[in-house]
């Protein structure tokens, strides 16, 4: 049987004839387990009401054993998500035949009893299995149009592997309630790990994620279910108007408040320039393939590990005071990666200055920390709509001045008067046009009903922007 499929009017084999495609050609055997039952869909376990999902990394250090053991996983993982690539690419660019996650777990089977590849049963079959359905979901989110198709993963990418509750055995010390032994499947003693802070206590963790960064470093990423309490609403004083903040995010200061206060940019890469020079420097007089050049790339990776742990650790402490001090974020939705696009012509080399700021700036990370902090701590984050003209605005009157230069960080208000600060001007819109948006939603809502953890312009055509 076929059918159309798509626009471009490839047809799409189905039936009997994919289920033989499959078996004689592609080498992915039947469905023999319970073939004369009736399939039943998979039921999800749902968390509990009110319970969140939320990830705990820590650092932990394995054994010289266990390293060769999660070095050999990592290979394998990587290698059954790039085999299962391979086969759905081959299956409908040939065939026009479509694989699933079901048909690439049945052919995982085959590829651990072929001569050639018996070394996967070394690894944990729910480890790889768990490879499989992180490359289903990259063809889900490729399918809905989020994403690009996906790619092969290459031996320098991030090395990770995910065990689920089947692959890891978890003994919650009664001692010491949150920490405990973790050991994982095909090791014989659990992982040494430094518990720089507790699990909540009497949970059982739902999927540990084990990765190794470019420094060489081991981590694992316990993923638990908990009751994150939202945090008391915060009033101006003499007043039930939520608080609320504007955030103009910026590169001479990193996040501009509207009372005035700036966050530096910390410019990390230009603090460790000199030195990732040098590194980089020494790298290429080494001989390729040679223990020298591995010792340099290693010192590369640690540095560009710490750049990394330090802006994570800002972002995080700046993010979580900004949270807990106003019951309002707003923002202004930014396309980061049009502004990152690749420079081409006159000024590139002073726009590839610019893409290096902003990549250090680490703005994505930034609003991301917003927006699930913002969910859990039962604030609401407005994102204003990015052609809203807070810059040129006067937030004193509200008359628009003239189109401003990057260059230019200050103006004077030709209805009022006014001298503004460029960032602290924009601050000020954006908290103004927030808090309409806010009131906005919040005179719409049900009685009794809270609160969205974010309100988006985009999504509210309706709203016309205020000049």
């Amino acid at each position: 049987m076929v059918e159309a499929s798509g626009e471009d009017d490839r047809v799409r084999v189905t039936g009997a004839e994919a289920r033989r495609v499959k078996r004689e050609v592609l080498g992915v055997p039947d469905r023999i387990k319970h073939q004369r039952r009736v399939a039943v869909p998979m039921q999800r376990r749902a968390p509990e009401a009110g319970d969140r999902r939320r990830v705990y990394r820590y650092r932990c250090y394995p054994s010289p054993s266990q390293a060769e053991q999660l070095i050999k996983t990592f290979g394998a993982c990587r290698w059954t998500y790039n085999e299962g690539l391979a086969l759905r690419d081959k299956a409908w660019r040939e065939h026009r035949v479509s694989i699933g996650f079901a048909e690439s777990c049945r052919a995982l089977t085959g590829w651990r009893n072929a001569e050639g590849t018996r070394w996967l049963q070394e690894v944990s079959s729910t480890v790889l299995q768990q490879a499989l359905r992180h490359l289903d979901a990259a063809f889900g989110r490729f399918f809905n149009g989020t994403t690009k198709h996906p790619r092969c993963k290459k031996s320098r990418s991030h090395d990770s592997a995910t065990y689920v509750r089947t692959g890891f055995r978890w003994v919650e010390d009664p001692e010491q309630p949150g920490t405990g032994l973790i050991a994982l499947a095909k090791q014989s003693g659990p992982l040494r790990i430094q518990w720089s802070r507790p699990l909540p206590a009497g949970t059982r963790p739902v999927k540990l994620t084990v990765s190794r960064d470019r420094a060489g470093r081991f981590f694992v990423s316990v993923l638990v279910e908990e009751r994150i309490d939202p945090l008391p609403p915060v009033f101006l004083r003499d007043s039930g108007t939520p608080k609320a903040v504007g955030l103009d995010l910026g590169l001479a200061a990193l996040v501009t408040l509207d009372d005035g206060e700036k966050v530096d940019h910390p410019r990390l890469l230009k603090k460790y320039g000199a030195r990732l020079a040098d590194l980089q420097r020494n790298l290429h007089r080494k001989e390729r393939g040679s223990r020298n050049r591995e010792k340099a790339r290693q010192e590369i990776a640690r540095l560009y590990a710490l750049i990394g742990d330090v802006r994570r650790d800002a972002l995080d402490q700046l993010t979580t005071r900004l949270v807990r001090e106003n019951q309002v974020l707003v923002v202004e939705d930014l396309s980061i990666a049009s502004l990152v696009r690749s420079p081409k012509g006159k000024g590139r080399r002073r726009k590839a200055g610019l893409n290096r700021s902003i990549l250090d700036a680490s703005w994505g990370e930034l609003l991301k920390q917003l927006l699930y902090k913002c969910a859990w701590y039962g604030r609401t984050l407005v994102i204003v709509d990015r052609f809203f003209p807070s810059t040129r605005r006067c937030s004193a009157c509200g008359a628009a001045g003239p189109k401003l230069d990057l260059a230019v960080r200050g103006w004077s208000c030709g209805g009022c008067g006014a001298v503004h600060d460029r960032d602290v001007n924009a601050a000020r819109n954006l908290r103004d046009e927030g808090v309409r948006m806010y009131e906005l939603v919040a005179s719409a809502l049900p009685p009794g009903r809270a609160m969205p953890s974010v309100i988006r312009a985009s999504e509210m055509p309706g709203v016309a922007l205020t000049a």
